[in-house]
């Protein structure tokens, strides 16, 4: 292969992989807008419903300490790991152990949320965001502090 040849090859895998960056970029932003349009559907839904909001708090990643937030919200899976709040803000609430959060708090800025919850996680600890959205508002208001569904008449 000579010097032009290697040159036009190399350009042309520069080429591709700028554009596989890009249609990747697409994608993710496609998802995340229509992640998002789930979430504000879901909170005009428990808005309407009338379903109480609950103080968030975050889980630190040793998995036994919780620390305040001051956000409201909706948790939507029993392990208090995934929220929304009332503006429509996607949150994982998982943050690192710290003595000044257990004191203090800690602040926490929305996360886009993607279509599907958990991914890449654990087996079966994933789950379509539309279809975690629907479990928490038929939950309604007895979950998650009593860990069970309310019982529907």
């Amino acid at each position: 292969m000579g010097r032009d040849q290697a040159a036009e090859w190399a350009e042309q895998r520069r080429q591709a992989i700028v554009a596989r960056a890009g249609a990747e970029q697409r994608r993710r932003e496609a998802e995340q807008q229509q992640a998002g349009q789930l979430v504000a559907e879901f909170v005009a839904e428990a808005l309407a419903r009338g379903l109480r909001q609950t103080r968030l708090t975050v889980l630190a990643y040793n998995g036994r300490t919780r620390y305040r937030t001051g956000l409201t919200g909706w948790y939507l899976d029993l392990a208090r790991i995934h929220a929304v709040d009332a503006a429509g803000n996607f949150y994982l609430l998982t943050v690192p152990a710290s003595l000044r959060a257990r004191l203090a708090g800690t602040t926490l800025r929305p996360q886009p949320a993607k279509l599907v919850v958990g991914e890449g996680g654990p087996d079966g600890q994933s789950m379509p965001l539309g279809a975690l959205l629907r479990r928490r508002l038929d939950a309604g208001d007895g979950w998650p502090e009593t860990g069970t569904p309310a019982a529907t008449s």
